[in-house]
């Protein structure tokens, strides 16, 4: 699975492109996650199976190339040093583990309103970390305020005209941690994207993802997760046998999460981190859209004024003069 474009001014559209395709995938994974837990899964469940499963389809897909060069000397599963197998190694505990587990968590005990907001703070603190610490991202005042306006629209579509926020330290602060983490997967993961296929080191990440989130799984199992009831919570083998929680397993595992992370890495390489960063933002505006559609959930028109507030602020900040 190869995504080559070539890398001219004219051709940096396609990579637009790319990303709107994977904030659609990701804005509708929230969707698919709540038809699962109301199909008896955990949360936890849900993104360790996830990410095994994402990671057996990726270890398909290089043994298939690797039957097609009959001359390569086998299916490589080691990075070229140690120094760049730690590299995955933090990348799988950020951009999935640590991640999912710190943004799963404080929805059972924060509001979703308070999680969403700081959530998808993240392109903010990507940029804040571009600019005053690798001092490497060079914005144009009118990228900056764009942003801006994208993080405007973004809280305005999460709030949906209920301006009601409690604070939740402990689920605010696990909120944050998450935000924290794809800032941290973000960056620690630049180098390593670029010396190797996009394939390998998917496949890398998502095999560290699943080993460390296996801890989390089995303590959840056990009784000792982190839903604050503290009972044992066994995986609903019997829900597999509905069409509805497989179709949305494979929309996770195919969509959010095979092609979502291919795709958005190459995304950031083409794009830069911080200004392909900024289309998270839309990500609450496509759940919203979806969850509309799907379970008729009520759209205000201080959300429909953020939308065009996200569109607005993403042309101002994505836009460049040749």
């Amino acid at each position: 699975m190869k995504i080559s474009v070539k890398n001219s001014s004219g051709s940096l559209a396609i990579w637009h492109v790319f990303a709107v395709i994977t904030i659609l995938f990701w804005g509708t994974s929230f969707v698919s996650t709540k038809v699962l837990i109301n199909h008896g899964f955990s949360a936890v469940q849900i993104f360790t199976i996830r990410f095994a499963a994402t990671y057996i389809l990726l270890l398909l897909a290089g043994l298939r190339d690797l039957k097609r060069s009959p001359e390569s000397r086998g299916l490589k599963l080691r990075a070229n040093s140690l120094k760049d197998e730690l590299f995955f190694l933090l990348g799988g505990v950020t951009g999935c583990t640590v991640y999912f587990w710190a943004e799963n968590t404080a929805l059972t005990i924060s509001q979703s309103s308070n999680v969403s907001l700081i959530v998808c703070t993240n392109p903010l603190l990507i940029l804040l970390v571009g600019i005053f610490i690798f001092k490497r991202e060079k914005l144009l005042p009118r990228q900056i305020a764009g942003s801006l306006i994208t993080f405007v629209g973004m809280v305005l579509v999460v709030l949906n005209g209920k301006f009601i926020l409690k604070l939740s330290p402990i689920g605010d602060m696990l909120a944050f941690c998450s935000a924290i983490a794809w800032t941290v997967y973000a960056y620690s993961t630049e180098k390593v994207r670029s010396k190797y296929p996009t394939l390998f080191a998917i496949r890398k990440i998502f095999f560290y993802g699943f080993i460390t989130s296996l801890p989390i799984m089995i303590l959840d199992y056990v009784g000792l997760g982190t839903s604050g009831h503290f009972e044992p919570h066994a995986l609903p083998w019997a829900a597999f046998k509905e069409p509805v929680v497989i179709g949305n397993f494979l929309c996770l595992c195919i969509f959010s999460n095979l092609f979502g992370y291919l795709i958005w890495n190459k995304v950031m390489d083409k794009l830069g981190t911080v200004l392909a960063s900024n289309y998270i933002f839309a990500i609450p505006l496509v759940t919203m859209i979806t969850a509309a559609i799907t379970i008729g959930e009520h759209i205000s028109p201080v959300a429909i004024a953020g939308a065009a507030a996200i569109v607005t602020g993403m042309i101002m900040a994505e836009y460049k003069k040749k």
